[in-house]
């Protein structure tokens, strides 16, 4: 059975960087992406620490987020964290 929480989430990793992604478990992969299981773009860039997430009902809504996220500048990606700072953790040392 699927699980019924999606989640889009931004990590910052250790070279100061920012990764958006989809996970239906949201402690499972962060510690995937700190074992270096995760995501091939933050192997090498850990530790990562979760800056954002945001909890969606539809995968599709949670995959649309991660889309929209991605096609940002990094300057814009900041802009976003600064206007999130409800679901921003930590976002003050990004």
């Amino acid at each position: 059975m699927e699980n019924s929480s999606h989640y889009f989430y931004v990590l910052t990793c250790s070279d100061g960087s920012l990764y958006g992604g989809y996970t239906n478990n949201l402690e499972r992969r962060i510690k995937l992406h700190n074992e270096g299981k995760g995501a091939k773009y933050t192997r090498g860039r850990g530790p990562v620490e979760l800056t954002f997430f945001k909890e969606f009902d539809h995968k599709s809504d949670a995959l649309k987020a991660e889309y929209q996220f991605k096609q940002l500048t990094r300057k814009k990606k900041l802009e976003f964290l600064r206007n999130n700072k409800n679901n921003a953790l930590n976002f003050e040392t990004v």
